[in-house]
């Protein structure tokens, strides 16, 4: 399974405030939710056009787009500064509510010159969150070192949130192992600011690790704002497929989408496109939309 290895405006008072909103299931108004997607879907083909490929995820039918791939030595998109990338998007009605930014340098060091740019870039890309999308083995082999990365999440959040941005933390499948009694996951969760430190849920990864989402809804509700739908192939579990053809039960984790406090899902597909990407995604907003947000 290919993992993202080199990549990777809510302020806290507006994050109690949703928390405590007589209904989140509005916030998600799931009929009416935009659909995005997560580009690392596309990464074999958006690097050689992006400009094509951008349009072609608008004519698809997504409103947003996740970004990975951030250039910090050039402050690039493929190859588009965020004002050009921002143009992009606008000229192609795309909004992109969140990006994946490298954070083991950040982890390991405590250096938050790199978190700095990250903000800068999200800022002009007028984005919510700055997401941790992996971490490398060195960085989590034990109890300790999970919490150590909790304390930089919330170092890095008190940082963004000056300037209206979130951290966030999305999950593999690693976060699952247990260290006695609790999961990297449940460390976390457990050593991580709310207010602070926002999760995206990929739901494949959970489902690989032998885990419900909806039973983490339950667990740490309100927890998880942003959602990758992700669907397990039903005879190859390493690999992906089109949204609703795979083995994953998605209608009984969206109907508890105010659980969870979701505000954006975004599709992501890594391996086994059919017929094609564009057409694979295609297939898999259309399921979504038809079958899932109602």
């Amino acid at each position: 399974m290919s993992t993202r290895r080199n990549f990777i405006k809510e302020t806290g008072i507006l994050a109690a405030s949703l928390t405590l909103a007589p209904s989140l299931s509005r916030a998600f108004a799931p009929a009416k939710k935009p659909v995005g997607i997560q580009l690392y879907s596309l990464r074999d083909i958006i690097g050689k056009d992006v400009r094509n490929v951008i349009e072609k995820v608008a004519k698809a039918g997504f409103k947003e787009v996740e970004t990975y791939g951030y250039a910090s030595v050039n402050g690039s998109f493929w190859g588009l500064s965020p004002k050009e990338f921002k143009a992009l998007l606008d000229a192609n009605g795309l909004s992109s509510p969140s990006g994946h930014f490298a954070f083991d340098n950040y982890v390991s060091t405590g250096n938050l010159d790199d978190i700095k740019a990250y903000i800068d870039a999200s800022n002009t890309l007028d984005s919510k969150y700055v997401v941790a999308p992996w971490l490398d083995d060195r960085l989590r082999k034990t109890a300790d070192d999970y919490k150590k990365v909790a304390e930089r999440l919330n170092v890095a959040g008190e940082l963004c949130i000056k300037s209206g941005i979130n951290v966030g933390y999305h999950n593999h499948g690693f976060e699952f192992d247990k260290f006695r009694d609790k999961t990297g996951l449940d460390i976390l969760l457990a050593e991580t600011d709310p207010n602070l430190v926002y999760y995206e849920l990929d739901l494949y990864w959970s489902a690989y690790a032998g885990h419900n989402p909806v039973d983490l809804f339950k667990k740490y509700p309100s927890r998880f704002k942003m959602w990758h739908v992700k669907d397990m192939d039903k005879t190859k579990k390493d690999w992906n497929t089109e949204i609703g053809k795979g083995s994953i039960d998605f209608k009984s984790i969206f109907a508890k989408a105010e659980l969870s406090g979701v505000k954006h899902i975004y599709l992501e597909q890594e391996t086994n496109y059919k017929p094609d990407h564009i057409g694979s995604i295609k297939a898999s907003i259309d399921y979504i939309k038809g079958s899932l947000l109602k």
